[in-house]
C-alpha cells in the first residue's frame, strides 16, 4: 500500500512505529507511471481501486498469482454503475482504471455478499459522487472505514450503532445499511491516532491460551469493534474464560484488554451473521473446535472458498494430516472434537492464517507439527514466532533445505 502511495505521488515517512502521510486531497493523486503491485493483498487492491476511482486518475493494478485468482468483479461491477471505466481480466486482476475527472454517480447498491473490502472500495469512490450513496449488505461486515471517515468529518449514516457495556463486548444491531454523503468542499480532516491491536492477530494467542493447560494471558489494547469479535463471542459460548477490561473508544473504535484463561471447551454451531464477523478466524477456530468436547458445525461459510486459498478444502485436508476428525461440506465443515491432535507435516497452501493456526495446534499435539513454507506467516504477523517463544512455546526454525 505504501509503495502504491509513492507511485501515486503521496509522500510518507515511517520511523519507530510512527507513520506520517502527507495527504494531497481526494483528487490529489498523480497517474502512476508503472503498474501498481499489490503483492498478495486483496485488501490493498480493492481499497486502491476505490481511492483511485475517486481521484479520477488512470492506473493499472496487479498482484501475485494468488491475488489474480481472487474475485475482483465484485468491485468492478458496482464501480461501473458509478461511472468508472474499468477493465478486469475475466473478473480478476489485473485491473485497468481509465482517467475520468467528472463526478461519479451516486448509487443505491446491494452487495450480494457482505464484504468490508468491497464496501470500503465503494465508500472511498463515493467521496467523489454527485450525491449520497447507499450500500446494503446481507450481513454485518467490518465497519472500520465508516468509523474512520466519520472521524474525518464525512457524513456517514449507519444502522449499526456500537453500544458499550462495562466489562463486556460492544453489541451489534441487526441491520446493515450504510449511507455516505461526500463532503463539500471535498476535503477530509487529517487524523492523529493510535491503531488498536488487531483482533485477528490476537485470535491465535487467545486460542493458544485456551487450549494449553494452566495458561493465563493478558492482551492489551485490542480493537474490539463489534463487527470483528464474532470469534470471541463464539468461544465464550463454548465455555471460554475470556474477560474484557478497560474498554475505551478511540476515533469511534472500541478498544480494550483481554484476559484469557485455559478452559474446557465444548462444541457448537456457527452460521448466519456470525460467519461474517469471524470470517478470517475460522482456521484458528477450527483448532479450538478440535480441542473441544463434542461436535462443532460451521455452516453458511462458502465465502471461505474465496480467500488466499480455498480455506474449507485446505483447512480440512491439513487437519486430517494431524489427526483431526473433520468432514468437508459445501458451505463449511464439521469437526469431532476431543480427539488428541497427533502432529505431522503440513502445507499451508500459501495461506498465512492456516500456517499460524496449525502451528498453534502443535502446542498441544502428541508429536511436533512441522509447518512447511512457514515464511508466509510474515505476511500478516512477522513477530508471531518470536512472541510465542517469549510466552514459552517450544518452536524451532529450520531452513527449507534442512
Amino acid at each position: 500500500m505504501l509503495n502504491a502511495l509513492t507511485a501515486l505521488g503521496i509522500e510518507w515517512e515511517y520511523e519507530h512505529g510512527l507513520l506520517t502521510v502527507q495527504g494531497e486531497g481526494i483528487d490529489g493523486f498523480n497517474a502512476p507511471e508503472e503498474t501498481l503491485n499489490c503483492g498478495n493483498s486483496a485488501t490493498t487492491m480493492r481499497m486502491l481501486c476505490g481511492a483511485i476511482a475517486a481521484s479520477g486518475v488512470g492506473a493499472t493494478i496487479d498482484g501475485s498469482d494468488g491475488l489474480r485468482r481472487r474475485p475482483m468483479n465484485r468491485i468492478a461491477h458496482p464501480l461501473r454503475q458509478m461511472g468508472v471505466v474499468i477493465e478486469d481480466t475475466g473478473g480478476c486482476a489485473p485491473l485497468v482504471l481509465f482517467p475520468a475527472r467528472q463526478a461519479l454517480n451516486a448509487v443505491d447498491y446491494i452487495l450480494p455478499v457482505a464484504s468490508a473490502q468491497v464496501k470500503t472500495c465503494l465508500l472511498l469512490a463515493a467521496l467523489s459522487a454527485d450525491g449520497a450513496t447507499a450500500l446494503r449488505e446481507p450481513g454485518p461486515s467490518r465497519d472500520h472505514t465508516e468509523r474512520m471517515l466519520g472521524s474525518m468529518g464525512v457524513n456517514v449514516l449507519r444502522n449499526i450503532p456500537g453500544k458499550k457495556k462495562p466489562h463486556d463486548l460492544p453489541q451489534l444491531d441487526e441491520c446493515y445499511v450504510t449511507q455516505i454523503t461526500p463532503p463539500m468542499p471535498r476535503r477530509l480532516n487529517p487524523l492523529k491516532l493510535k491503531i488498536p491491536g488487531d483482533v485477528s492477530a490476537a485470535s491465535f494467542l487467545i486460542v493458544a491460551a485456551l487450549i494449553v493447560p494452566d495458561s493465563e494471558l493478558v492482551i492489551h489494547g485490542v480493537g474490539l469493534n463489534p463487527t470483528r469479535t464474532g470469534l470471541i463471542q463464539v468461544l465464550q459460548k463454548m465455555g471460554a474464560d475470556i474477560q474484557v477490561e478497560t474498554l475505551t473508544e478511540s476515533h469511534g473504535e472500541p478498544v480494550g484488554d483481554l484476559i484469557v484463561k485455559s478452559s474446557e471447551l465444548h462444541g457448537t454451531t456457527v452460521s448466519g451473521s456470525l460467519v461474517v464477523r469471524m470470517i478470517d478466524e475460522f482456521p484458528i477456530f477450527a483448532i479450538a473446535a478440535a480441542c473441544a468436547r463434542g461436535k462443532t458445525i460451521v455452516q453458511e461459510a462458502v465465502e471461505l472458498r474465496h480467500k488466499e486459498s480455498d480455506r474449507i478444502t485446505a483447512l480440512c485436508g491439513e487437519l486430517r494430516k494431524v489427526g483431526v476428525f473433520v468432514s468437508e461440506e459445501a458451505d463449511g465443515f464439521e469437526i469431532k472434537g476431543g480427539v488428541p491432535i497427533k502432529g505431522g507435516f503440513i502445507d499451508p497452501h500459501g495461506d498465512h492464517r492456516l500456517a499460524m493456526s496449525l502451528a498453534i495446534a502443535g502446542l498441544v499435539s502428541q508429536e511436533p507439527v512441522v509447518v512447511e513454507r512457514a515464511e508466509i506467516i510474515g505476511e500478516s504477523f512477522p513477530d508471531f514466532t518470536v512472541l510465542l517463544q517469549h510466552l514459552g512455546a517450544n518452536i524451532e526454525l529450520r531452513l527449507g533445505s534442512e
